[in-house]
């Protein structure tokens, strides 16, 4: 199983949109994937249609340990694309294994057992670099970066990026970044093109070569507890997102991915 974690700790960029419509893709090319919901606010699993009565155990139950990962994983109407829906009660998991030994493993740890049931995981990070994230970034093997096209874009990155390395120093050797994903790109906007320009002139050859252009129809799509590749697969945000999913998989080993 290959794991990825869509994280920026700045919120607003469009991490869960990215990670509910990516998933959606990757599972329409015949791929078993794992979404997981590491966002307290749960926006993922209301996205995909998950409502609050079906989520009876949560990632906040897998990272205490009251469940494991399986109990957790419910299936959405996509075929081949399931979820560990969140609640609110997640951020409390912060204070709750602050003493904990393996604070920084508990997804991970969770993540191994399913390994054969899944070709790829996908994991939701919330906006921040607490301690959430940092398990997120020591279960995966690659990063993925949603970064909005406004002026702050790049020096959000470069303390990700900073994180990014000490994670790999100290916990987690193999982790390395798959690609930044520049979104709410607005074509009649100067300054979109601007901060294009800019970031790949920075981090060149990690940034995907497709945008994800500000949609409508991206922005109504949860509201009706569908990805936007359901609600209206035609529309520019729809299309744009099965073309980066091409892109990653291009990125990606394909035996790995295969298997």
């Amino acid at each position: 199983m290959i794991r990825i974690a869509i994280a920026n700790q700045k919120g607003g960029v469009g991490k869960t949109t990215t990670a509910i419509n990516l998933a959606t893709a990757l599972a329409a090319t015949g791929l078993r994937v794992l979404l997981i919901d590491f966002d307290p606010q749960g926006n993922a699993s209301t996205g995909l249609g998950i409502d609050r009565a079906r989520r009876t155990r949560t990632s906040y139950d897998v990272m205490t340990g009251e469940c494991g990962l399986p109990d957790a994983i419910v299936q959405t109407a996509i075929p081949k694309l399931s979820v560990v829906p969140a609640t609110p009660d997640l951020a409390a998991v912060d204070v709750e294994l602050v003493d904990a030994e393996d604070r920084f493993r508990r997804l991970s740890q969770a993540l191994d057992g399913v390994s054969s049931q899944w070709d790829i995981a996908l994991i939701d990070c919330p906006p921040s670099l607490g301690l959430l994230t940092v398990n997120a970034l020591v279960a995966a093997r690659y990063l993925l970066v949603p970064l909005q096209c406004e002026f702050f874009a790049l020096e959000g990155i470069s303390q990700l990026f900073h994180t990014v390395d000490r994670i790999r120093a100290n916990l987690n050797p193999g982790l390395s970044t798959l690609g930044v994903a520049l979104t709410m790109f607005d074509r009649r906007n100067r300054l979109s093109e601007q901060v294009s320009q800019d970031v790949r002139a920075v981090i060149g050859d990690l940034v995907f070569t497709t945008t994800i252009p500000r949609n409508v129809r991206l922005s109504e799509a949860p509201s009706h507890g569908l990805p936007a590749l359901v609600y209206d697969h035609r529309c520019p945000g729809s299309e744009a997102y099965i073309a980066l999913a091409r892109e990653l998989l291009d990125r990606l080993p394909q035996p790995a991915v295969a298997a």
